[in-house]
């Protein structure tokens, strides 16, 4: 019975570490989280694989939402060369397709805003947990093996943290990934009107939208960027990193 009460006593602390409000990191770290984020979004060698969480954030708003919509998802798949697809069946015009096209470029950033908001309250294990249930639904929906290496990497670096990890060290990770969401998301914008300017990305979100809504491609980029920078701000804001 030693092993099972042992179990219950790991389980017990793990929840008690969810569900407790820890101390607010040091400006210092929130800083330093930030700048470390941007190393790592701003050195291109880095950048091409890192850029990868920010496709399992926007492949997965896809899924969210065609699933809040009504959509029979069908699968996601996430390329080496960090593009992704997600296949959803229903009718291919109307305000469900326009909701699910939407969800993609501000996807990590919302993502990111809401980890910033939970952040702001104290609760960076419930962050790392809440996380990991998303990626387990994601796996859920992977249709090819490259995606599924990405996701279960990604999971098991999240889950190591959270399991093994100091509270320091939950704490300053929890900000990491925050700041990289919130920092990429304007930079995978910008790639996508350099890849539209290039003649590529004809069936971008933003294309498509068009094709939908009769709305310029180019206005879509710009609704992208804007909502991308104003969830940067208001992370910002809610980091604690301005003065009062």
């Amino acid at each position: 019975m030693r092993p099972v009460a042992c179990q219950d006593g790991a389980m017990s602390e793990v929840w008690d570490n969810i569900t407790t409000a820890q101390a607010d990191p040091s400006v210092r770290v929130v800083i330093g989280t930030a700048v470390a984020a941007l190393l790592l979004i701003a050195w291109r060698p880095v950048w091409r694989h890192t850029r990868q969480v920010v496709t399992i954030a926007h492949e997965g708003a896809h899924g969210l939402i065609a699933a809040l919509v009504g959509r029979k998802l069908a699968g996601i798949r996430l390329h080496s060369d960090t593009s992704g697809v997600t296949v959803s069946r229903g009718h291919p015009t109307g305000p469900g397709m326009i909701a699910v096209l939407l969800a993609g470029y501000p996807g990590p950033a919302l993502f990111g805003l809401g980890a910033a908001f939970v952040l702001s309250r104290g609760y960076p294990v419930a962050l790392l947990w809440g996380l990991l249930l998303l990626l387990v639904l994601l796996l859920l929906q992977i249709r090819n093996l490259f995606g599924l290496w990405s996701v279960v990497a990604f999971g098991t670096l999240v889950f190591a943290v959270s399991w093994w990890g100091s509270e320091q060290v939950q704490s300053g990770f929890a900000q990491l990934l925050t700041w990289f969401l919130l920092l990429a998301a304007p930079r995978a914008v910008l790639e996508l009107q350099h890849s539209r300017r290039g003649g590529g990305g004809r069936n971008s979100d933003a294309d498509q939208l068009r094709r939908l809504t009769g709305v310029p491609a180019l206005l879509w980029v710009g609704f992208f960027g804007l909502l991308t920078l104003a969830c940067l701000a208001l992370g910002v804001v809610w980091s604690g990193v301005l003065p009062d």
